[in-house]
């Protein structure tokens, strides 16, 4: 049977996270970002996934989003192999996927965790967050999905920010593209472009 895999995506900054406080509520959807039509400092991007190798058309998919991607900021994508000794002992797993991960976190890195409890927030809370980690003085957003068992403890203490991409329990492979798409989303919301209704 197919594992489920928990998601993790984290940031570190020292900024007060209004995207992050609570659900939205029915009156705030379609808000207006804080930021549509500023000049927001773009920082790279760094996804850091736990996995095993991409099925192909995940692979199209991530490739067409990097290139959408290419106007707005740098992006690089890191592939970070799960269960790399083959432990047998799941907690094990978790701690060497996690060294392999933390190698990969600058100390000025703003990091955020995605992960099947964290916070909602919805597409012009995902641009706010950009906004407001390209004022923050981080060198770099990473956003790290985690593998069949999530993340351990030191890369969660490492997140500021734990949002879910949807209620339900999404693969990694399929967390990644909706990641991708949100980021663009994202981007377009603070440029004020059409993409986004």
């Amino acid at each position: 049977s197919q594992k489920k895999m928990a998601i993790s995506f984290m940031v570190t900054c020292h900024l007060k996270q209004p995207y992050a406080s609570a659900s939205p509520t029915p009156h705030d959807k379609g808000r207006a970002c804080r930021y549509t039509g500023q000049a927001v400092r773009a920082l790279p991007i760094r996804v850091i996934t736990v996995g095993k190798k991409r099925a192909e058309g995940v692979r199209l998919l991530v490739d067409e989003y990097k290139a959408k991607l290419k106007p707005y900021c740098s992006f690089e994508d890191s592939l970070v192999r799960s269960n790399p000794r083959n432990a047998q002992d799941v907690r094990a797993q978790v701690e060497d996927e996690e060294v392999a991960v933390m190698k990969l976190i600058g100390p000025d890195d703003w990091v955020v965790v995605l992960d099947e409890r964290g916070r909602d927030v919805d597409s012009e809370q995902m641009a706010e967050l950009l906004g407001d980690a390209g004022n923050s003085g981080a060198s770099r957003i990473s956003f790290c999905i985690g593998g069949a068992y999530g993340h351990g403890s030191e890369v969660r203490k490492r997140a500021n920010v734990t949002i879910r991409l949807s209620s339900m329990v999404l693969n990694h492979q399929i967390a990644l593209v909706v990641l991708m798409e949100q980021l663009y989303r994202a981007w377009t919301i603070l440029k004020g472009q059409n993409y986004h209704h």
